[in-house]
């Protein structure tokens, strides 16, 4: 782990960060994701991420970027932040979007669609086409960037991830945006899903594609894509459990992996109701957990990291290792996001999303 540590790590001449943004019917099941005031509004919450993203606020999105009552910021926020303190640039790609950003946020889109339900008989459509489409994508990224890091942002992504783990045969629990997993939610979901695809424990391992076709969502798809047409470029994945979901179709479809590093928050790595750690022995993939050490902000809404609320999304944990890899410090990186919050509170620059 300390070989992959931020400060040892090479320094890229020319990164990109690039999100992957996408819906999935799966986020309206109750209770499953955190990552909305309610189970149908998931679907605002990619759109709203991009805003945040690009603009540092919300435009058209009507979703907070902080949440009440302690003004916990999202972690595109977070991102955001890390990205302009690191000097590296961003792409966003729709992935399969239900309801589309502002018209001042660029979108890289490769044709995909928003995922059904997995306990449906398919999950995410155009699978082969979209593929394709995020190959080429990577292989022109391959050509200009010498670092590619990837995020995501999908409500539910990690109830679909266990899904396709488990169908690729790997085991182990997921982690959650809530600060208490609904662990037997998720195993009841991925037990009736793959039930419905007559999917068993690593049973897809031949057919990475065709599982994500069954029980994955959309933003798999274009990320699995991008990095397999990355070919050797160094890359990093993003996130925690999800993450390694994709790392394992890309595995098993036969590209390389010597590439790919895992990066997440410790608030994933170390979450003792998921098996981050384990999962990654079981691929073999390089990881690292970084520390924000958001248990020293003076923003109580930051400090919920530490106690579990979010842990990480929109990349935020890679995010946060490049500006660690420029040389700012974690201290340095806290002010610029309470100073980001300050002004947002300050601006009235909230809306609230009725019931």
């Amino acid at each position: 782990m300390e070989s992959l540590s931020p400060e040892n790590a090479k320094l890229p001449g020319n990164p990109l960060f690039v999100c992957v943004l996408g819906n999935t019917a799966t986020a309206y099941i109750e209770g499953l994701s955190a990552a909305g005031k309610t189970a149908k509004l998931t679907d605002l919450t990619p759109a709203g991420d991009s805003e945040v993203l690009e603009t540092g606020r919300i435009i058209d999105i009507p979703i907070l970027p902080m949440t009440p009552p302690y003004d916990t910021p999202t972690p595109a926020l977070i991102t955001r932040v890390a990205l302009k303190m690191a000097g590296v640039p961003h792409m966003l790609v729709n992935a399969g979007l239900r309801v589309l950003p502002s018209e001042k946020v660029p979108l890289v889109d490769l044709g995909g669609l928003p995922g059904d339900d997995i306990r449906g008989e398919l999950a995410v459509h155009n699978v082969e086409k979209v593929f394709k489409n995020a190959y080429k994508l990577g292989e022109d990224l391959s050509r200009k960037h010498d670092l590619v890091v990837i995020g995501e942002s999908i409500a539910a992504g990690t109830t679909t991830a266990n899904a396709v783990l488990q169908s690729l045969g790997y085991d182990g629990n997921v982690s959650s945006s809530s600060s208490s997993n609904p662990l037997d939610l998720k195993k009841q979901v991925v037990s009736e899903a793959l039930k419905v695809s007559g999917i068993t424990h690593g049973s897809m391992r031949h057919d990475p594609l065709g599982a994500i076709e069954c029980v994955g969502d959309p933003m798999m798809v274009v990320v699995a894509g991008i990095a397999a047409g990355l070919g050797d470029t160094r890359l990093i994945l993003a996130g925690g459990t999800q993450m390694e979901s994709i790392f394992a179709v890309v595995k098993h479809l036969g590209y390389t992996t010597d590439n790919m590093t895992i990066i997440t928050t410790s608030y994933v790595s170390n979450d003792e109701s998921a098996s981050f750690c384990n999962i990654a022995d079981q691929l073999g993939a390089k990881y690292y957990g970084i520390d924000p050490e958001f248990g020293k902000s003076k923003s109580q809404g930051l400090r919920q990291y530490e106690l579990g609320f979010v842990k990480e999304g929109v990349g935020a944990g890679a995010a946060i290792y490049l500006t660690r890899m420029f040389g700012h410090s974690l201290e340095d990186l806290r002010t610029g996001i309470e100073d980001l919050c300050h002004e947002l509170c300050k601006l009235g620059d909230l809306l609230r999303v009725e019931e």
